[in-house]
């Protein structure tokens, strides 16, 4: 695929999630627009105690489908990389968790959310916790440099995945590990897969479980696993889908949703993959 497109579906996907996190309404990713912003963070499986210890901005512009950090080993004095860190909601519990001694780096693409994150990084008074400017297929960020690499719902809508997994590689120390969660999808019918509106709402660029594990394998990655796993029904995948397709993100039923959402169901999930640099 050129170039171009790749670049093309970035930028829309940046458009969107900078409308998402501007507008009170909007929603994005695993959310709809019928789902209020915030509630999303508590279907992903936040805590309340995780929850009310954060910046109300950043728990009500999560958009992600999981908690990476939940049950990971992150400990004092770890440096912890997140891929397409958004409004902060993941960089915040990150900071907590590796504390003074350790560090936090975000990297987004979208001027929006990096600036949303920064707001909740001063509101948070944490030090430990910075965000770069930059696309995950070409991460900021120094080589063997990162204990932990963590992402939320945010792989899937890369255009250019084998990129994303060989850069994990590439910043992960000796021993490093990686823990995102992510949405996976078995054989998307092009009506789904092709369609640009649907990007964004992590769904049409999302690949099966077998192809994302096997994309951490080729790029050099070992204890490849599929931790955890939500499959969505059909009322969760009509979310998905969207309201007749509305410029932006993800909304209610409608004819596209009604058609495909029987049929996908069953077929897309939430994971949440392990694995380790040797």
């Amino acid at each position: 695929m050129p170039q171009s497109t790749h670049d093309d579906k970035r930028k829309s996907v940046s458009k969107d999630y900078a409308r998402a996190v501007k507008e009170p309404s909007a929603g994005c990713c695993c959310s709809s627009k019928t789902t209020p912003k915030g509630v999303v963070a508590k279907l992903a499986g936040y805590s309340d105690e995780e929850v009310a210890a954060l910046p109300a901005e950043a728990v009500v512009n999560s958009f992600g489908c999981g908690n990476p950090l939940a049950f990971s080993e992150v400990k004092p004095g770890d440096v912890v990389l997140d891929l397409g860190s958004g409004a902060g909601i993941d960089l915040l519990l990150a900071a907590k968790k590796v504390g003074r001694t350790g560090r936090v780096i975000g990297v987004d693409m979208t001027d929006a959310m990096l600036d949303k994150a920064r707001e909740n990084i001063a509101a948070a008074g944490l030090e430990n916790v910075e965000v770069r400017k930059g696309i995950i297929e070409n991460l900021p960020v120094e080589s063997a440099s990162v204990d932990w690499v963590i992402s939320n719902c945010v792989i899937n809508l890369s255009p250019e995945k084998s990129k994303v997994f060989a850069e994990i590689a590439r910043v992960l120390k000796p021993g490093g590990r990686m823990l995102v969660s992510d949405i996976v999808a078995e054989a998307l019918p092009e009506e789904i897969a092709g369609n640009r509106q649907l990007y964004s709402s992590c769904l049409a660029g999302a690949i099966s479980e077998a192809a994302y594990l096997e994309g951490l394998r080729q790029a050099g990655l070992t204890d490849v696993e599929a931790r955890e796993r939500l499959v969505y029904d059909v009322e969760q995948i009509e979310a998905f889908i969207g309201s007749e397709l509305q410029p932006g993100c993800c909304g209610g039923k409608g004819s596209l949703a009604s058609k495909w959402a029987p049929l996908l169901a069953g077929k897309v999930a939430s994971v949440k993959v392990a694995a380790r640099k040797s």
